[in-house]
């Protein structure tokens, strides 16, 4: 006799009903143990934010970076998105002031729930925000400044630089100045009172031993005109700055009105020459800016596939703002996280975020690629020469490698990162 056909007894009820009761604690049991979804990931986006300051004295010369990554989130998720996830860019203004960076990377991780936190700027600010996002695992990806802090994997694991670091950028430059104005030039550095301003003098004096006159400024006084005169009575011939593009442009401008000539090389914090001719002018800034040295590690020149990609990018997904060294630094480093995700795997967590980068095939659009390891989390390991002639600012030389500590600075004799697949990251 078939049993569906007879009815249960007392007892074949209680054993059925007692199988349900343990089906459905199986399936509860297996619903707690299937991962939950990460912070900042659901089924159609994947949410990143930033600080970086929109107002403050840092806004004229980085705000349009943050802009420029936008552009290129737009331009990537009009085209797919990563595993079929679009990005949301959340960015927010600490006005370069590291209270306000500590108040909104907090929004950002607490109200917002973001995946990463992806290129916040400044050394002073991100140093503010260093330890709290490690606490917290939340990956802390391409900080927006050459501090070497940004490489301390046992210390920071979550960390990871983006820009070549200043004592990298200080030992190829001087590297360069000795090369081309040999031992009877006077070398002397004007920095910023930080970190900045030391480890970029630190780069210099590796390879110099030792300089003429060492400057400082503080941002909040738009006045060098005594560090200047102190660089000329110095006879100062060949002068570094470990300036941002504001403090460039303000030194070549007192320069100028005390009849002072020099040869100048600047980190490439403070090297953009679109960003330096809005400071200057247009009447006076070419001829200030003439023969200006600076270094760089993104492609650069008119020509290299990635510069007209994203100059079309930012044509239309920018509204056609200015096209300068931030477009194609924010363009970068949102590629870069973009490259980052896809590697992460199709459903991305924080950690499969990290393990991506420690993997070391995570490469950049660089000049050389990034250097991202289990051991290591500094970017870029070397910097090209770029100078100023006729108005155009390019490429001149080899690319040149070097560490941050004592190594000798050598040239790097591989290739530049290719674009590929119209810069669209596949997994």
């Amino acid at each position: 006799m078939s049993l569906l056909r007879t009815p249960p007894t007392r007892r074949h009820a209680r054993r059925t009903a007692g199988t349900f009761v343990a089906l459905a604690t199986i399936v509860a049991l297996t619903a707690c143990s299937t991962p939950a979804a990460s912070p900042g990931v659901d089924e159609d986006t994947v949410t990143i934010g930033t600080h970086t300051p929109l107002t403050g004295p840092a806004a004229a010369g980085y705000s349009s970076i943050s802009a420029a990554a936008s552009a290129y989130f737009d331009y990537l998720n009009d085209n797919g998105g990563i595993h079929g996830r679009s990005i949301e860019y959340v960015v927010k203004d600490d006005a370069y002031n590291p209270a306000t960076t500590q108040t909104v990377v907090r929004e950002l991780v607490q109200e917002h729930q973001v995946l990463a936190v992806v290129n916040g700027l400044g050394t002073p600010t991100h140093s503010a925000v260093l330890d709290y996002l490690n606490e917290n695992g939340v990956p802390d990806l391409f900080v927006a400044s050459g501090s070497p802090s940004w490489d301390q994997p046992e210390t920071y694991p979550w960390t990871f630089a983006f820009n070549a670091d200043y004592i990298t950028e200080g030992k190829v430059l001087a590297h360069h100045a000795q090369q081309t104005h040999g031992d009877d030039a006077v070398y002397c550095v004007l920095g910023q009172d930080d970190d900045f301003g030391i480890d970029f003098a630190a780069g210099l004096t590796t390879v110099l031993d030792e300089l003429a006159s060492t400057q400082t400024y503080a941002v909040s006084n738009q006045d060098v005109t005594a560090q200047i005169g102190a660089m000329q009575a110095a006879g100062c011939t060949v002068n570094f700055l470990a300036t941002v593009n504001g403090f460039t442009a303000l030194a070549l401008g007192t320069a100028a009105k005390m009849g002072y000539r020099a040869q100048w090389l600047t980190s490439s914090s403070g090297g953009d020459y679109p960003t330096l001719l809005g400071y200057l002018g247009e009447e006076n800034g070419p001829a200030l800016l003439e023969g200006l040295v600076s270094t760089n590690y993104l492609p650069f020149s008119d020509d290299d596939p990635w510069v007209e990609l994203f100059r079309r990018v930012n044509d239309e997904y920018n509204g056609g703002a200015p096209f300068t060294g931030n477009t194609i630094f924010g363009m970068s480093v949102a590629y870069t996280f973009a490259e980052a995700l896809a590697r992460a795997g199709e459903d991305p967590t924080r950690e499969s975020l990290v393990e991506a980068l420690k993997s070391g095939d995570v490469v950049g659009n660089g000049i050389l690629p990034l250097g991202f390891g289990a051991d290591s989390h500094r970017a870029f390991g070397g910097v090209g020469i770029t100078t100023v002639t006729g108005g155009v600012q390019d490429y001149v030389g080899e690319v040149w490698t070097t560490d941050n500590g004592d190594g000798e600075v050598v040239p790097y004799d591989g290739e530049a990162v290719a674009l590929e697949n119209e810069g669209i990251p596949q997994s």
